[in-house]
Parts: C-alpha cells; sequence; structure tokens
C-alpha cells in the first residue's frame, strides 16, 4: 500500500530505555513475528488470552497515540486487518476477531509502546471486556459530543 507521506515515516532506534518491544524490532529480543515491514512487525503475545493473539507495533517508539503519527497508526490497523484475516484462514480456532488498543495506565497499557491486540475469539474462550454498558441521557452525551468536537480544532 504504498503512499507517499506513509514512506516518509521515519524508523527510529530503540530508545535507550528498556523498551521490550524496541528489542523485538532491534532483534535483541526473541518474538515469534509474523508479519515484519519497514513500518511496523507483528508477533505472538507472549501471555496470549486465546491461542493466535497478535500484537502489531510501530518500529518507532510511540508510547501512546499521542506520540503515534496517523500514517503510521493506519498502517498498524491495515495490518492488523490481513492478521485478522489470514487468522480466519490458518486453522487455528477464530469464529470472529477484536482489535484492542489499551492507550495509558488508566486503560491498562502494560508496555508502553502502542500496540495493536489482535484476539481471534470462538465462544466461551473466557476474554471479557466487562464494563457498565448502560444507555446515558441524550443531554449528557451531546455534552460530551461538544466537548470533543471543540477539541479537535
Amino acid at each position: 500500500m504504498p503512499n507517499t507521506e506513509t514512506e516518509k515515516l521515519e524508523v527510529e532506534e530503540a530508545p535507550a530505555n528498556s523498551c521490550v518491544f524496541c528489542a523485538i524490532v532491534a532483534g535483541e529480543s526473541p518474538a515469534s513475528v509474523v508479519h515484519a515491514d519497514e513500518h511496523v512487525t507483528a508477533f505472538m503475545d507472549l501471555r496470549p488470552v486465546t491461542p493466535g493473539h497478535l500484537l502489531v507495533i510501530p518500529r518507532m517508539h510511540a508510547v501512546g497515540l499521542e506520540d503515534l503519527p496517523e500514517e503510521l497508526g493506519t498502517r498498524m490497523w491495515v495490518t492488523a486487518q490481513r492478521l485478522a484475516r489470514a487468522l480466519r484462514r490458518s486453522g487455528i480456532r477464530c469464529e470472529g476477531v477484536n482489535l484492542f488498543l489499551a492507550d495509558g495506565e488508566a486503560a491498562f497499557q502494560e508496555v508502553f509502546h502502542v500496540h495493536l491486540h489482535v484476539v481471534p475469539r470462538f465462544p466461551g474462550d473466557g476474554f471479557r471486556i466487562d464494563a457498565e454498558w448502560r444507555v446515558r441521557e441524550r443531554h449528557e452525551l451531546d455534552a460530551a459530543a461538544d466537548r470533543i468536537r471543540r477539541a479537535l480544532s
């Protein structure tokens, strides 16, 4: 998917700190790599919630979404979509897929290098996202929408 703006993305060297994902990109730490190109790398999660659980990371170090160039986020998403398709064709049990990204400690991000989980799903797999899923009043939704629209500019 060549794109002039995307091709200009720079791949940064691993930072001096001990980012395990940067070490994987640099070949200094082992990983079961499924896909690698000049912008993103995808590998098996060391602690999978289901068999076939993958992580897609940018090769450049970006702590969270705020640090991630939009073009690189697009590359991550396209790669995750291709991997989801491959999971369904692989013979690994996969009747659905969740794409999940935790951005920040409050969102349960554990490795502070942005990463997108590609999780194969099937009935009874045990993976749950539990929350209070209740309908909100329209005025609450409208107020939140207004604040977000103003923050976009």
